[in-house]
């Protein structure tokens, strides 16, 4: 079983979720395996903090965290995950199945990190900008004539997996080195595209499309902290030259 500091590192986001009974229904699946931090990100509905369906959990609910982003929601987590059906989408990201996921999440709470689990809209699922902000994805196996569920069966399931099937092996094969959070990532991808920008490294028109693989290029090198702020001097000098040669 995770220890509670441990589960105390874990995050719920919730992305633009409609109905307020779902989003009851997950904060009661959290308290149901000892997880309290729930993070709502532009919720459709404005008073999703009365919802019924959070039964034994109102206190977890009534503090949960309210942001008009993802990228704020996910700013000091070092390892996100988002979840959704991949029948109909190629994923950027590794692919993580169900059984091997609490492995995954309990290296990284080991290690010192945050963990943030991401659902999406009941309707429409997490879109692939908000995945740019995951570093794997979770896949929930499901019969391929109903590949979606509903939310609070979703966050039930992942929580149950992660709060039970962790295991010692993962824990003794954590990495050594921290982990460098989203809102460093982002911060550093931003600089990058600045240089890149500077550079005319493409058209306007591609902007937002490298934007996206940048988020997801950075994740993706799992960035000891003195890496990160090697490539920040090198880009912060990159962008440095660049325009110091246009003045000149």
């Amino acid at each position: 079983m995770l220890t509670p500091i441990q589960r105390d590192r874990l995050d719920v986001v919730l992305v633009s979720p409609r109905n307020p009974l779902n989003i009851g229904a997950v904060a009661r699946a959290m308290a149901n395996f000892g997880f309290e931090h729930l993070s709502v990100v532009g919720a459709y509905e404005p008073h999703w903090r009365e919802a019924r369906s959070a039964v034994g959990a109102p206190e977890l609910l009534a503090g949960a965290r309210e942001y008009a982003t993802v990228a704020e929601a996910v700013a000091n987590c070092t390892f996100v995950l988002g979840t959704g059906t991949l029948t109909y989408r190629k994923p950027d990201q590794p692919v993580i199945p169900l059984p091997a996921l609490a492995p995954v999440v309990e290296r990284e709470l080991t290690r010192g990190g945050r963990a943030a689990i991401l659902f999406g809209s009941e309707k429409r699922g997490l879109s692939r900008d908000d995945l740019s902000y995951c570093h794997a994805l979770i896949e929930i196996p499901t019969d391929p004539r109903q590949p979606s569920m509903n939310l609070g069966q979703a966050a039930a399931v992942c929580l149950y997996e992660i709060a039970s099937g962790s295991s010692r092996a993962a824990a003794e094969a954590a990495p050594t080195h921290a982990a460098v959070d989203s809102g460093t990532l982002d911060r550093l991808a931003k600089l990058i595209e600045q240089a890149m920008t500077a550079a005319h490294y493409s058209p306007a028109s591609m902007r937002e499309a490298n934007r996206h693989d940048l988020r997801v290029l950075l994740r993706r090198l799992n960035l000891a902290p003195l890496d990160s702020r090697r490539v920040f001097g090198l880009f912060r000098r990159i962008l440095h030259r660049l325009t110091e040669n246009k003045r000149t």
